[in-house]
């Protein structure tokens, strides 16, 4: 078969599951914690600047077996380009890590059946996040050869993927991922935590600003006392000066009149 005509046969594969190969629908719960940690994973790998493809519900295509859908699934080191089926044979290359989200119903199909079929594809590790009792379990190949998994164990309450390079662990009501003692934020905490930051530069503009405007009264107030007690100085200065002068003034009459009196005395020896 020549590239065109593998590539007509990729484009004619399609690019969604039936019904029939669906599960029931499973609500917000399932929708937000698969939302949630893809979102938390694209912000950390694009901030990381790293090339990992994150697909959620997207077909995927292995050769000589049924297609299937994964909550979640990433691919290291290929272009993160948008697509509608991962086709293994076209792209080169399988899932490197998917995870399965339960809510409700039978757990069969993920933690019986998938354990086996991920297994048996190579599929390094493999994740099921039980939203409904905030569980998690996790498996991995042992080798690259190896088509069993085996179950991790957690430490410390937190399981490591060695395929992500990140730990996961439940807490509360979300599913988190932690980069060494950095916890990766959803959007909706990051923005959280971003208007909390301004905020709080918000406020610290505000109380400099404050401050910076208490200095300016101050120095107004002072520079009006300076001002104030020059003019009084000043007055008091033209006070004294206007008093010697008129004290000089009186001294001169009183010496022109001693003169006089003293010119009349000898006038009349």
């Amino acid at each position: 078969m020549s590239q065109e005509e593998r590539a007509q046969v990729v484009a004619s594969l399609p690019g969604e599951v039936t019904w029939d190969e669906m599960a029931m629908p499973e609500g917000d719960r399932h929708f937000r914690a698969k939302v949630g940690a893809r979102d938390a994973l694209q912000g950390y790998f694009t901030r990381q600047r790293r090339k990992v493809y994150l697909g959620a519900e997207l077909p995927i295509y292995y050769p000589g077996e049924r297609r299937f859908a994964p909550d979640l699934l990433a691919v290291l080191d290929v272009e993160t380009h948008e697509r509608d089926k991962w086709v293994v044979s076209h792209e080169g290359c399988g899932l490197d890590w998917v995870m399965e989200v339960h809510v409700g119903g039978d757990r069969k199909k993920d933690a019986e059946y998938n354990v086996e079929r991920y297994a048996r594809l190579g599929i390094p590790e493999y994740f099921i996040y039980d939203r409904a009792r905030q569980r998690l379990e996790a498996y991995r190949l042992s080798s690259p050869e190896a088509r069993e998994y085996t179950r991790m164990e957690p430490r410390q309450g937190r399981y490591t993927s060695e395929v992500l390079g990140l730990e996961l662990q439940v807490e509360g009501e979300r599913l988190r991922f932690w980069a060494g003692h950095a916890l990766l934020l959803e959007s909706d905490e990051f923005i959280a935590r971003l208007e909390e930051l301004m905020a709080g530069m918000q406020q610290r503009v505000d109380e400099e600003a404050r401050l910076r405007a208490n200095e300016a009264r101050q120095r107004e107030e002072l520079e009006l006392r300076l001002a104030e007690e020059t003019r009084r100085r000043e007055e008091e200065t033209r006070r004294r000066e206007e008093e010697t002068r008129r004290r000089e003034e009186l001294e001169r009459r009183l010496a022109e009149s001693h003169a006089e009196l003293e010119r009349l005395r000898q006038r009349g020896d």
